[in-house]
């Protein structure tokens, strides 16, 4: 896929991993609409034109408007980008209590669900795109984590939504490759994103000092760096990709 020219959506596209994606690909060229419950701030970044739509991932007509609206000022869409996600640490069973369902209800149906509503109602609209010299109609590329393989004490909710949101790239790659429709996934590992400001500062350091090299957390600029990749080489497809610098993370 050509990124110039071409309309992009970024679900979760303004904080964090999808803001870094949206400016990254704006620059190269694209054509970017933001979906996201955040409202957009944007930057002094020049580069092609950017819209924002308040957007629910869980809610089917949400997402359809959104989709409408990228159509409407853009043209069709070429490539979409899920970042919304929400993050939660509890013990299965704590002290004093055990884990809330209700908790771990909100991590799947944001994470996972909202994850899967918008890959068919992306992969609905895309099939009808016009092909490019390769046949190709759409990439999807969808946010999973390291903590899908290595869910730590504490993240039962948050390894779940990832390791699903994982499982369904090569699935979806295989019926939507009809369609000339690719569907890769990135599991990054720790990275500087309003999420990991939340937690104490004794636990970045212990990640940092398990990741081989680079001894830091990621920047959400190498994230979107992947994400552009992954728009322009055809043969990445039904991929799980880690960007985590080596880190595999212990159980605490």
């Amino acid at each position: 896929m050509k990124i110039a020219g071409s309309t992009v959506i970024i679900f979760g596209g303004s904080s964090g991993l999808g803001a870094a994606s949206q400016e990254l690909l704006r620059l190269l060229g694209a054509n970017v609409l933001v979906a996201d419950l955040q409202p957009l701030v944007t930057g002094e970044n020049t580069g092609s034109e950017i819209a924002f739509v308040a957007t629910d991932v869980t809610d089917e007509s949400s997402v359809v408007a959104a989709l409408a609206e990228v159509r409407a000022r853009f043209g069709a869409v070429r490539a979409v980008v899920t970042c919304a996600g929400i993050g939660h640490g509890e013990r299965i069973i704590g002290p004093n209590n055990r884990h809330r369902l209700d908790l771990f209800q909100r991590v799947i149906d944001i994470n996972l669900v909202g994850t899967f509503n918008v890959l068919r109602l992306a992969a609905e609209a895309m099939q009808s795109n016009e092909p490019d010299d390769e046949g190709e109609r759409g990439v999807i590329v969808l946010t999973s984590s390291i903590a899908a393989f290595e869910g730590q004490i504490g993240q039962a909710a948050y390894a779940a939504s990832k390791a699903g949101v994982a499982a369904l790239a090569l699935p979806a790659a295989r019926e939507l490759g009809q369609f000339g429709i690719r569907v890769v996934a990135i599991a990054p590992g720790v990275f500087e994103t309003p999420m990991m400001q939340q937690v104490p500062e004794k636990y970045r350091q212990s990640l940092e000092s398990q990741t081989p090299f680079p001894r830091r957390l990621g920047r959400p600029a190498e994230f979107a760096a992947l994400v552009a990749h992954v728009l322009e080489n055809s043969m990445l497809n039904g991929e799980v990709i880690r960007l985590d610098g080596g880190l595999r993370m212990s159980a605490r």
